[in-house]
C-alpha cells in the first residue's frame, strides 16, 4: 500500500515536500516513481528512484527544481519541489516499479502502465 501526502496550495515560486509512505511489502525491493496528472491531461512521469536510493531520474524539464529521495528505514519516498509554477498544478501520485531499479528505457520509465501499485494521490495547486 502506498499513501501520498504533503500537497496543498502554494504561491508561484514556493516549495512543497511530498511524501509517499509504504506498507505491506519489502520497501527497498522496489523502485518508486512519482507521476502527476493535471485536469484533462494524461498522467505523466515526474521522477523515479531506485530501491537503494542510489539512482534517481527526472523528466528533463523538472530536473533542478524537483529532488527525489527515500528513507528506507521509514519506508518513505519524498519529492521536494521548489520554484513551483502554475503548470505544476496536478494530482501527484507515487507508484512501485517492478524491481529495484528504475527502467533503463526512458520510455518505460515514464509509462504509467509499467508501474504496479499506486497511492491515492495528493493535490498540488500553484496559484497566486
Amino acid at each position: 500500500q502506498l499513501q501520498a501526502s504533503g500537497g496543498g496550495l502554494v504561491q508561484p515560486g514556493g516549495s512543497l515536500r511530498l511524501s509517499c509512505a509504504a506498507s505491506g511489502f519489502t520497501f527497498d525491493d522496489y523502485a518508486i516513481g512519482w507521476f502527476r496528472q493535471a485536469p484533462g491531461k494524461e498522467r505523466e512521469g515526474v521522477s523515479c528512484i531506485s530501491g537503494s536510493g542510489g539512482s534517481t531520474y527526472y523528466v528533463g524539464s523538472l530536473e533542478g527544481r524537483f529532488t527525489i529521495s527515500r528513507d528506507n528505514a521509514q519506508n518513505t519516498v519524498f519529492l521536494q519541489m521548489n520554484s513551483l509554477k502554475p503548470e505544476d498544478t496536478a494530482v501527484y501520485y507515487c507508484a512501485t516499479y517492478g524491481g529495484r531499479l528504475c527502467s533503463t528505457s526512458m520510455r518505460n520509465r515514464w509509462t504509467p502502465a509499467r508501474y504496479d501499485y499506486w497511492g491515492q494521490g495528493t493535490q498540488v495547486t500553484v496559484s497566486s
